[in-house]
Order: structure tokens, then sequence, then C-alpha cells
């Protein structure tokens, strides 16, 4: 069975087509799609004669909501979304000033393997459709009632580790008969897949990029990020590069402070050398805790006398400010203990 979700809009038409319906048919269902419905029933505009062809050969697929926390602090919503084959993803929805952002996954699991975060744990279980990263923005704006405006690929997975479904679903969410979300209002966070990154900047999109970094050495992002090993730093710099002097787009380096592994003053000197030719915005997140590792985040001191020291090397960093802190809104811990739960 088809998930009409997966189809790019031009694949809908051509689809359609196929069957021997009218190309126009595209748009209404495709706007049916990114409305939210659950059954060919709802779509009102279509003869009941097509709604019964499409039920034969393809679905309306869903997300169900395992769980759902709400920050008492925020406003921050974590989902543990239930795909139809078992598995659980998790999305976040934050609340800024100009909006409601969604981080969300692009895989179930994670090969890359950054010892410091919980979605890598278990490893890399497959790739979501692109249909179901889409579903993950209808069903948080469909339970929430309130539009999303941006769009963070920052959850479980490596986006460019799925490149062809994370590149539809970009264009799909894009597309004005559907979500029609910027793309200068999505952001895609990559742990440093140097040919995914040149391949990206060769699409020319106006999203936004962020390197996960977290090292200022080879050294360090060997200990910690085993990508590390097949690209090192120096050659993810020159992609970095490769892809502003493309999209002239800006950066935005992702660095989080582990206490004693890559948070001295020297390590603030040497990530400063590294950015600051790129003009990037650095990113810094104080680490999370991860029950199986045993990584601390340095005191609040500590952590602000890194930031000092990026600002006098000219660079611009600034601390993320942390949301829903009161139900551990970073990713993976929640999908790891349903997983945990099945296995029992």
């Amino acid at each position: 069975m088809i998930d009409l979700k997966d189809f790019s809009y031009k694949e809908l038409e051509d689809f359609l087509v196929d069957m021997g319906e009218k190309k126009f048919r595209a748009a209404q269902i495709f706007k049916w799609l990114h409305l939210g419905v659950t059954d060919y029933d709802e779509m009102t505009d279509l003869s009941k004669a097509l709604r019964e062809k499409l039920r034969q050969i393809s679905y309306v697929s869903v997300l169900e909501i395992e769980q759902k926390f709400v920050s008492k602090l925020d406003g921050t919503v974590k989902y543990l979304f239930r795909l139809p084959d078992g598995n659980c993803i998790e999305s976040v929805v934050m609340r800024y000033h100009h909006g409601l952002t969604i981080c969300i996954s692009s895989q179930i699991g994670c090969r890359m393997g950054c010892r410091f975060c919980a979605s890598t744990i278990g490893g890399l279980y497959r790739s979501l459709t692109a249909g179901e990263i889409l579903n993950q923005v209808i069903f948080a704006e469909k339970d929430m009632g309130e539009r999303i405006s941006n769009i963070v690929l920052m959850g479980i997975g490596e986006p460019l580790d799925n490149y062809d479904n994370v590149l539809k679903f970009i264009h799909n969410v894009n597309n004005e008969k559907g979500k029609n979300i910027g793309l200068r209002h999505i952001t895609l966070s990559t742990c440093g897949v140097v040919p995914g990154i040149y391949k990206l900047a060769d699409e020319n999109l106006p999203i936004t990029l962020t390197i996960s970094l977290h090292a200022p050495n080879d050294t360090i992002r060997d200990s910690i990020m085993p990508v590390n090993h097949k690209y090192k730093i120096a050659e993810l710099i020159e992609a970095c590069k490769y892809y502003t002097d493309k999209t002239n787009r800006r950066l935005s380096f992702e660095y989080s402070l582990i206490h004693g592994v890559n948070d001295s003053i020297k390590n603030a000197d040497e990530l400063a050398r590294l950015v600051k030719p790129l003009r990037a915005h650095v990113n810094l997140i104080p680490v999370n805790k991860v029950e199986e590792r045993d990584f601390k985040k340095g005191s609040r001191e500590e952590i602000n006398a890194f930031l000092e020291r990026l600002t006098e090397r000219g660079v611009n960093a600034t601390i993320r400010r942390e949301l829903g802190s009161d139900i551990s809104a970073s990713c993976g811990q929640l999908r790891k203990k349903a997983r945990e739960i099945t296995e029992e």
C-alpha cells in the first residue's frame, strides 16, 4: 500500500494521471493530507468513486500520541509518537515570541554514535519516510490547535543520513498548497556528514544549516563523535566554507559543553580560531544528562567564562535557552524508555 504523503507534489500528480484522474485533483488531496485528515471520507470535494479507488491502493498515514508532556515552566510540549509499525519517535514543540517551533526526528535511532546523545543508544533501526517526517508537523499542529511556523530537523537521527526523504519533506512542507512553511524558517542540523553538506549546498535552498561540532580539535572530537574518524574537522570546515559561499547563508555551530572534556579556556581559544573566519554563530549547550554516560556540565561560572572568551575573540556566541527542563525535552530518552518497556 502507498502512503500518499511520501509523494512529492509532482509525483502525486503523476500518480493520479496514471489512475485516469485529472491532474488538478493533486491540489485537493495534497491540501487535505496537510490538514491532517485521517480517512479519505474526510476529503469532501472528492467523488465517492475516487475515494474508493484511492482506498484500494493507498492509505492516509497517521501518528498516534503515545505520550505527551507539557512543561509547567515554559509551555514546551514533548511528544512520543507511535508509528504504524510500532516504533516510536520524538518531537518537541517550543514556544517563542515569534511563534511555535517544532524539533522533529528524521530516523528511528541513529547510527552516528555521538557519546553524549541518548538518540544513538541502540543504533539505527531505520530511516523515516518523507511522510513520517511530515506527520510530526501535521499531528503536533493538529493536537495543539495552533500553527507551527518554524521547523528544526534536530531530533532523533542524522538528517543527511536520510538525505532523499528529508529533502522531499522540506519541499513538501514548503509547498504553498500544503503547510507553506518558508524555507528560511527551516533549520537542518548535521553532525558533519561532509558529502551531504556539499550536496545540500548545491540544492541552493535558503534553509539554515547548523553543524553539531562539539569539539575544537580532532583528538577530542574523535573521542566523542565517531563521524570524525571519517571526516576530520579540517574537511568539515572546508565543506562549511563551500556551503556559505554557495548559499550566502550564515552557518551556526552547536557546541555541547562537557565538563573536563571540551570546556576549558584553551578549548574556547581553539574553537574561536576555527569558526571566526566563517563569521558563524556558536550555540553553546550545557550538556544534557544521559543515564548511560558520565558526562556532566560545568558550573554556571565556567560556562559563562567560556562564552566570554569566545566573545573576546570576536565570535558571536550565545548559551542556548533551556526549554522544557522539567519534562526532559532533549531527544532520545522517551523513545529509549518506551523500547525498554516493549522489550520486557
